[in-house]
């Protein structure tokens, strides 16, 4: 692992995604190394192409944050193309340090993750209003985990989970990226419906160097499946999740849950039922459907 610590103008960002007005992402890569992993694209905007996504990670130093005041209602997304709980957390706490540096301003908070260091910060980003923190996770099945990440356990994450919505933190599951065929959604579902507020289901996108990886360990581990996955990802078939989010629906009406779309307010008030969110449900397939 290369590792060495950078400059940076400005941890705080602004966010072009719907659910947030900020990003901070306090390292440059992860450790985590997903095999699927979409931020690895950034590679090339930040002096590490040609370097081996998960063997590199850039320690963030930045200037103390100016005009606090100005991100008071304003929504912090944490960890938009890293993990900010990954391993070496531990070690060098930049995230718990900008948590420090905000604590009281007025942001609410969003962090999404792979790990259980989380933990640690549990007290500190309750003193955050509306916080909200979603963990990964896309199978229940260890050795499929272990062949496509470095994070920790299923059970770990699981566990870790249930200690944040126990403490009165709203939790998330995001289910992502669904792995047609592999991952199971309802299984995972009643796996976590008693510990976290909401679900969000996302589907495998396949693009960039990562494609050809993943469709080469489809066929070497997974084989029945690369006819589908091949319709899928090389003929353009979306079929499956026009069916996938049918059965989805039915599913969530059969358990009494709520079904709502990315175009739904996620922080919207739906009653004490778990709501869960298609965010796969791209305009191409609305059409197609």
């Amino acid at each position: 692992m290369e590792i060495k610590e950078v400059k940076a103008k400005n941890i705080m960002t602004k966010s072009n995604l719907p659910a947030s007005d900020y990003a901070a992402n306090p390292y440059i890569g992860c450790s985590h190394a997903c095999k699927y992993c979409y931020a690895s694209f950034m590679k090339r905007f930040t002096g590490h192409d040609g370097q081996v996504w998960g063997k590199f990670i850039d320690v963030k130093n930045w200037d103390e944050i100016k005009n606090k005041e100005k991100f008071q209602g304003k929504t912090l997304f944490l960890g938009s193309v890293t993990d900010a709980y990954q391993p070496i957390e531990e070690k060098y706490k930049k995230t718990r340090l900008l948590l420090e540096q905000l604590q009281g301003n007025g942001i609410n908070l969003s962090i999404s993750t792979k790990s259980d260091l989380i933990l640690r910060d549990l007290e500190l980003i309750k003193t955050f209003p509306n916080a909200k923190v979603s963990w990964s996770i896309n199978t229940l099945d260890e050795n499929f985990r272990r062949d496509m990440d470095c994070s920790v356990s299923v059970e770990r994450k699981i566990e870790v989970m249930k200690k944040f919505h126990q403490a009165g933190v709203k939790t998330v599951c995001f289910i992502s990226p669904i792995f047609p065929e592999i991952t199971d959604c309802k299984a995972i579902i009643n796996k976590v419906r008693n510990i976290c507020d909401m679900i969000w289901l996302e589907n495998l996108n396949l693009r960039g160097e990562y494609k050809p990886v993943i469709m080469k360990y489809i066929a070497q581990k997974y084989p029945q499946h690369l006819k589908l996955y091949n319709q899928i990802y090389n003929k353009n078939d979306m079929s499956y999740w026009i069916t996938l989010d049918r059965q989805m629906k039915q599913f969530c009406e059969n358990e009494g849950f709520n079904y709502l779309s990315a175009s739904d307010d996620i922080d919207g008030e739906y009653g004490d039922k778990l709501s869960v969110f298609n965010f796969f449900y791209h305009e191409e397939i609305k059409k197609l459907s």
